[in-house]
């Protein structure tokens, strides 16, 4: 999968899941990721497929978005993000409290947006730039407890990583609790989709 394909992916269920559309248009999409209509047809095609959604004469409408999730976390590759790893021995609130301006994703996003989380963790991951992190968390050996994933142009224009993301990421770790995370937010991603049916 592209990483173009990916930003559709995310905008897509950004629109669904955070603003509560279902009915988008290619030209919107298009815009909003800055990609061209053919790489976002490219990107929807699967999901059509999958009868994930209905295309229309004006644009398309989704019909199921947890589909669409799941579809893009089973070809999604975490480990290729990654841009630097180090360890702290410090507790992860007081790493997070030493972060310098970041977007977290997996546990601390889930925390950071939800305010009480389904298990205790041992790892920050936040999309940032090596440079940033290193200055304040030098490189050590160990287990690395602070990664750092390459942030992209389309996810530099959020406030805070997008719901979905969110999903995708969690989805991708291997740790014994990411799977109380994914559980959670798959309660949580339920509620909104009930909420919005």
């Amino acid at each position: 999968m592209t990483k173009k394909m990916e930003w559709v992916y995310r905008e897509i269920l950004f629109q669904v899941l955070e603003k509560r559309q279902n009915f988008l248009s290619q030209s919107s999409i298009s815009k909003r990721c800055s990609v061209s209509i053919g790489n976002v047809n490219k990107a929807l095609k699967p999901l059509e497929a999958m009868n994930c959604i209905e295309k229309k004469p004006r644009g398309f409408r989704v019909l199921n978005p947890k589909k669409i999730l799941l579809y893009w976390a089973s070809v999604k590759n975490l480990q290729r993000d990654v841009i630097y790893q180090t360890r702290a021995e410090k507790p992860v609130e007081e790493i997070e409290n030493e972060m310098p301006p970041v977007l977290f994703t997996a546990y601390s996003g889930f925390r950071f947006r939800f305010k009480k989380i389904p298990s205790e963790y041992s790892e920050i991951l936040v999309y940032s730039t090596k440079e940033k992190i290193k200055e304040r968390f030098f490189p050590t050996t160990g287990s690395p407890n602070i990664i750092v994933l390459r942030p992209d142009v389309h996810l530099k224009k959020f406030k805070q990583v997008p719901i979905g993301q969110l999903f995708v990421d969690l989805w991708n770790l291997n740790t014994w609790y990411a799977d109380d995370f994914v559980r959670a937010m798959e309660r949580k991603i339920d509620e909104i989709i009930k909420e919005g049916g």
